[in-house]
């Protein structure tokens, strides 16, 4: 099933539990814009080349759209506007005034030199300058896009609208960043992680955890396991997986991956098949990657008693019906993964006032709203008697309704 049809069903799902009206649905799912740009820029070599660009802003009943953008070569409409709609009810489950989008370039930018990919991100922001802005559409990073990214975006958009640094987020420090934000979406999925197992009587320490995706997301949970006691047994990447059952030396692995840029060869573990770790026997599976990974195929040999889902929809809604036969319990990525744009709130927010945070206060900041999400999502599971991502999808999906009919929006 693809992201848009998955989320769809999810939303669907969640609407019949609210016992929203059909109209009132149809007009929820129907993105606000939908936009598609041509992106031709020269080469190094002298040649020009063309990529397809586009941004979905999705809805906006509770503030300016706020979402990713992302590089990557399978980028296409209908997973942009999967990904815009979750959005929407991430903004709204961790309680920030925002609604949701999603933008991407089908590009591969591995193959792409710095000055390539800096062309193709001042034309793609030439394109669209006009429908983003500090409150209209607020984008951040995504896969295949950084914080250079960014000050790119914030640099292009600032020559037709004077410099705007909240236009973006997820900048430079020395742009208006925030202290804290390169490491939040990593961090918020242990606050997430650690709430889920308190539930249980459980702690981090001495779990075990495999963890799909070893970049930013990946890499810093896996950080802040490691230094919670946790033992991360496997660790996987696009370049290669490694395992060690006793606990992988997760400082050691970072320095290695920064000197080699790959997983292999790693001297703390095994190299076993990347394709194995999401059935890797440990008591937490992390999905940090791409969406779908977690199908029908192989759901039933999921060996993990969580899953925390820190990629955006990881799990096919059969596997998720497998899972949930299995007793796994799943914390659900529109939760688990908000850290990032919790903090995005929080440097936007600055970026308002012209007063910066110390790192010390957006920490705080960001476990006391993850915090008080898993308790609101917990309290709508209780009154509809439903999963952690049907009260996730229920809480979200319950407050964008809400805010829509509070605008009058059959006016």
């Amino acid at each position: 099933m693809n992201a848009l049809a998955a989320t769809n069903r999810n939303f669907q799902h969640a609407a019949r539990i609210l016992g929203l009206d059909s109209k009132l649905q149809k007009s929820l799912l129907i993105p606000f814009r939908e936009i598609k740009v041509e992106c031709t820029v020269p080469k190094d070599d002298g040649s020009f080349v063309s990529y397809i660009g586009f941004r979905i802003q999705h809805d906006n009943a509770r503030g300016p759209m706020k979402g990713g953008i992302r590089y990557h070569p399978e980028v296409d409409p209908d997973e942009v506007n999967a990904l815009a709609q979750l959005m929407t009810w991430k903004t709204a489950v961790a309680d920030i005034p925002y609604g949701g989008a999603k933008g991407g370039i089908g590009c591969n930018p591995r193959e792409l030199s710095v000055s390539e990919l800096q062309r193709v991100t001042r034309v793609f922001t030439q394109k669209i300058h006009d429908l983003i802005g500090t409150h209209r559409d607020v984008p951040a990073p995504d896969m295949g896009t950084n914080s250079q990214t960014m000050a790119w975006i914030l640099d292009e958009y600032s020559k037709f609208h004077s410099y705007s640094p909240a236009v973006v987020t997820g900048k430079p420090i020395e742009l208006g960043g925030s202290l804290g934000r390169e490491a939040a979406t990593g961090r918020g999925v242990v606050f997430a992680t650690e709430f889920l197992l308190a539930e249980y009587g459980m702690s981090i320490a001495n779990m075990k955890f495999a963890i799909q995706g070893y970049g930013n997301v990946g890499s810093w949970a896996a950080t802040f396991i490691h230094q919670k006691g946790g033992k991360v047994v496997a660790v996987s990447d696009i370049t290669g997986a490694v395992k060690n059952q006793n606990g992988i030396d997760i400082p050691a692995l970072l320095k290695h991956k920064g000197k080699t840029n790959s997983l292999k060869d790693f001297g703390g573990g095994d190299a076993m098949d990347p394709n194995d770790l999401l059935v890797h026997e440990c008591d937490v599976l992390i999905p940090c990657a791409l969406g779908g990974v977690l199908n029908k195929e192989n759901a039933a040999d999921v060996k993990a008693k969580f899953i925390i889902e820190a990629a955006n929809h990881p799990t096919d809604p059969e596997a998720d019906e497998i899972l949930s036969r299995k007793g796994v319990i799943i914390l659900p990525d529109i939760y688990a993964n908000s850290g990032g744009v919790t903090v995005s709130y929080f440097e936007w927010v600055q970026n308002i006032q012209g007063f910066m945070w110390e790192e010390e206060k957006v920490n705080y900041e960001l476990k006391r709203y993850m915090k008080r999400a898993f308790d609101d999502i917990k309290a709508m599971c209780h009154t509809y008697n439903c999963n952690l991502r049907m009260g996730a999808f229920t809480l979200g999906v319950n407050k964008v309704a809400r805010a829509t009919l509070l605008r009058g929006w059959e006016a």
